[in-house]
């Protein structure tokens, strides 16, 4: 029988690191917009996460950063990174891919009925700077799940119709090897800033990974939720197996989604934040949501992985703490420093993409070992650049020094494939 785990994949933030602030809607982005970046600093983060992780006994993959800036990308626009408008070049040398939870939505084989776990990379078509990231991933996903007795790995859903991956979609189950419930989460409308995720894409990918109606959930994202700042559900609430963690002000008919969960898995848990409790602004600000919820091998508890943030956040730690001191599932607090990547708005579950499988079927040069990361944090403290400062995107000194740090973290993983 097929050990099934949750295997998370963490995106290595990328030597083109920067805060351009490219992600409407997203409040830390706009915010940072045209501050200096630290893109080596933020790497090292991303990797001390992944250690985490790992001495928490968790399995642990990776993706590499996608080649950047896109060169081909603005071949097709009739320019270069010489000539592009500022906004323009910017997008191209986007690192945002390094957020693998919008790189996929995976539906695990216990829920398909061929057996298989079924990918289908993200189109993100909202975003300019992400819409043309989905050729790259979807190159990495066919070859870390290149088993086809294993893996069913699909193209995007087309446009119009956009599709922002897992940071959308929860799964709530027994246990991770069981059939689960999916709740494909959606948008209509945020106010001043756009819904990135629509009910056709959500739909779409249901049926490409062949999911009965026995299978899914369809849920709307809380108009007022995105208004304030939540681009993505992953801001708003986390599920791991039988849990569903959310804020109070997060779906928009809440108590028919609940119902729903509760009609489909009995023995769902629902945790529900009050507003009263922990704003809907002190939620998005410190990321208490956009946390990685895990099931600790150890014990069979769980943990939230979370950025150091929501400890800085009176209100939020305080909630926290009195959770965990109870009698309920999450047991554990474990606070880690991402802050290059929450300052471009991306907390530890957007910098991860869960995959529930057997490892041992998953190409090994994707999954994580001390030693691996060891490698790779090399790398990345003699090749990233320090610092950069959007004013340097036309610098070709720096387009080079980022194309061969690139390439020389594609070597240490003997991944070189994927530059061709």
């Amino acid at each position: 029988m097929s050990a099934f785990v949750e295997i998370n994949f963490d995106g290595i933030i990328g030597p083109s690191h920067n805060y351009a602030g490219l992600s409407v809607g997203n409040i830390a982005s706009s915010t940072n917009a045209g501050a200096t970046a630290y893109p080596r600093e933020a790497a090292l983060q991303g990797i001390a996460k992944m250690r985490h992780n790992l001495d928490l006994g968790l399995a642990q993959g990776f993706f590499m950063p996608l080649d950047r800036p896109n060169e081909g990308w603005l071949a097709n626009l009739g320019t270069t990174i010489a000539d592009a408008e500022p906004h323009l070049r910017a997008a191209a040398f986007s690192a945002s891919s390094m957020w693998a939870a919008n790189a996929a939505t995976i539906s695990p084989a216990p829920d398909a009925p061929d057996g298989t776990c079924h990918l289908t990379v993200a189109n993100l078509q909202t975003m300019p700077h992400r819409s043309h990231e989905w050729p790259g991933t979807l190159a990495q996903l066919k070859l870390a799940f290149a088993d086809r007795d294993h893996f069913s790995v699909h193209a995007p859903v087309p446009s119009p119709f956009g599709d922002e991956g897992a940071a959308n979609h929860m799964r709530l189950c027994p246990g991770h090897g069981a059939p689960g419930v999916e709740i494909f989460v959606y948008g209509k409308s945020g106010g001043p800033f756009p819904a990135r995720q629509h009910v056709e894409a959500s739909k779409a990918v249901a049926r490409k990974h062949g999911l009965g109606e026995d299978r899914v959930i369809f849920a709307q994202q809380a108009e007022i939720a995105i208004a304030a700042g939540a681009f993505h559900n992953d801001v708003v609430a986390v599920a791991n197996e039988r849990v569903l963690f959310t804020h109070e002000q997060a779906f928009e008919q809440p108590d028919a989604l609940y119902k729903a969960i509760r009609n489909k898995l009995p023995d769902a848990e629902i945790i529900i934040v009050p507003a009263d409790k922990v704003s809907l602004d002190d939620a998005i600000r410190s990321y208490l949501f956009n946390a990685q919820l895990v099931t600790l091998p150890d014990d069979g508890g769980m943990a939230l992985i979370l950025p150091s943030e929501a400890r800085e956040n009176d209100a939020v730690w305080g909630y926290l703490t009195d959770l965990v001191a109870g009698n309920g599932p999450i047991r554990r607090l474990c606070p880690v420093d991402v802050r290059q990547s929450m300052a471009n708005g991306g907390g530890p579950a957007c910098l991860r993409l869960r995959v529930v499988a057997d490892p041992a079927f998953v190409d090994q040069r994707f999954l994580a070992t001390p030693e691996k990361l060891d490698a790779i944090a090399r790398i990345v403290t003699d090749h990233w650049p320090a610092a950069i400062n959007p004013d340097q995107l036309s610098d070709p000194e720096l387009t080079g020094a980022i194309k061969a740090a690139r390439g020389r973290l594609l070597a240490v993983c003997d991944l070189t494939e994927l530059d061709r």
